[in-house]
């Protein structure tokens, strides 16, 4: 029999699975923040950092201000517990994930190999350098790689093959990452980096996929088979097969969730055996675009009924919201958006931007002002400005005592 989860209910058990609605006790430390990385599996990395990088927000979404430089020796030592790997899209995870994807390396390989147009197949000898160079000096910078390929190997070959080269390699499995300093990641063989017990791991792809999926489902909660897939990327068919296994085994149950449609027939979904079924959730969190509650945005327009898309690469004249715009999470729903800009250098917070969602709390501006103090307060800002731009702007500014203004300067 295939129960019923009411909608309320289902974003509750999504939220709870993410790690809100769970009680903060003072700085964060190691401890947490392993523990949450576990949790969600992933962490998505962006190279935009024009309010904050993106994989450092769903840990400050989750956990509150917390020392960044703790997760950075973490997730970006040379041997630590973490690599990174295109688990959703570039992602940080546990190491002992990565094994799990040699199917999706050896995938890549042999896409590239197979069209003798390939940029793979037309370099073979420069990859079996970039080896080699690795081999004997790694682990390396691109940058220094850069300097030898034109130094040693010749003019023809540059900047573009090097970079082009490493990503090739390092989506086959055959280079992984070494850590990162100053964001530049480092790359070296899997035997500098791996352990044996690590590097061993030879998974059947039918079984990888499997236990990605039933990691999915605990990360989600509950979801869809186009949820569950996604949050790794997998094969829609795969990832089918797979849920049909964990549901006979009984870690995954099927439901369903009233108003979550396929056209006009009710679509499956699957709640994780042990998920938690709050009655509530507390929470006041700023969401990154790569945040997993809504970096699905069919999911997040099916279980919030929230439209969400990122607008950085849409020309200005046809933005909607603003340029990095975040969400924000008020209890379990998603109530306000925030276009966002941390102003390093003058050591301001600048909202660009603010809109009230409908049905949002009534406390909605004033929590929202708390949460941009601490916000700011975390980044090092001194001050935050209110741009008059958006449904939220002239109740927020008053919230945070600024006078709004339509170029984001404010005074007391």
């Amino acid at each position: 029999m295939t129960n019923s989860v009411a909608p309320a209910l289902a974003r509750r058990i999504a939220l709870a699975a993410q790690g809100f609605g769970r009680p903060r006790n003072g700085d964060p430390g190691t401890r947490q923040l392993n523990s949450l990385i576990d949790r969600l599996g992933v962490l998505q990395i962006d190279s935009v950092n024009v309010f904050e990088r993106s994989h450092y927000l769903p840990v400050l979404a989750r956990l509150g201000a917390f020392d960044k430089s703790a997760l950075d020796m973490l997730t970006f030592a040379r041997s630590g517990r973490y690599i990174e790997y295109w688990g959703h899209e570039a992602t940080i995870m546990p190491r002992e994930t990565w094994p799990l994807f040699r199917w999706r390396m050896q995938a890549f390989r042999d896409k590239s190999l197979a069209d003798p147009q390939s940029w793979a197949t037309a370099n073979r000898a420069f990859l079996r350098w970039l080896h080699a160079e690795l081999a004997e000096k790694g682990p390396l910078p691109a940058s220094a790689i850069e300097h030898d390929a034109n130094k040693r190997v010749g003019p023809w070959w540059g900047w573009s093959d090097v970079k082009i080269g490493l990503e090739t390699l390092f989506r086959w499995g055959e280079i992984v990452s070494a850590g990162r300093a100053g964001f530049e990641r480092r790359y070296a063989l899997p035997e500098q980096v791996l352990p044996t017990a690590v590097l061993d791991q030879d998974i059947p792809r039918g079984d990888a996929i499997r236990e990605l999926v039933r990691r999915a489902g605990i990360a989600s909660g509950v979801g869809t088979l186009d949820d569950l897939a996604d949050y790794y990327r997998l094969p829609s068919a795969d990832t089918g097969i797979a849920l049909r296994e964990l549901e006979d085994a009984g870690e995954l149950l099927p439901v369903t969730v009233p108003g979550w449609l396929r056209g006009t027939r009710p679509r499956e979904a699957w709640l994780s055996r042990d998920a938690r079924r709050p009655r509530s959730i507390e929470a006041t969190a700023l969401l990154s675009p790569f945040d997993p509650v809504v970096w699905a945005r069919s999911r997040a327009l099916r279980m919030f009924d929230f439209h969400y898309r990122i607008e950085i690469y849409t020309p200005k004249h046809r933005r909607v919201h603003g340029y990095y715009v975040l969400p924000v999470l008020l209890d379990d729903h998603l109530s306000a958006r925030l276009d966002l800009k941390n102003d390093r250098a003058a050591g301001i917070l600048r909202v660009q931007a603010a809109w009230l969602e409908p049905g949002a709390p009534a406390d909605a501006a004033d929590r929202v002002a708390a949460l941009l103090r601490r916000t700011a307060a975390w980044q090092g800002n001194e001050r935050i400005t209110v741009a008059g731009r958006g449904t939220l702007a002239r109740e927020l500014a008053g919230a945070l005592g600024v006078r709004p203004h339509e170029d984001g300067e404010n005074s007391p």
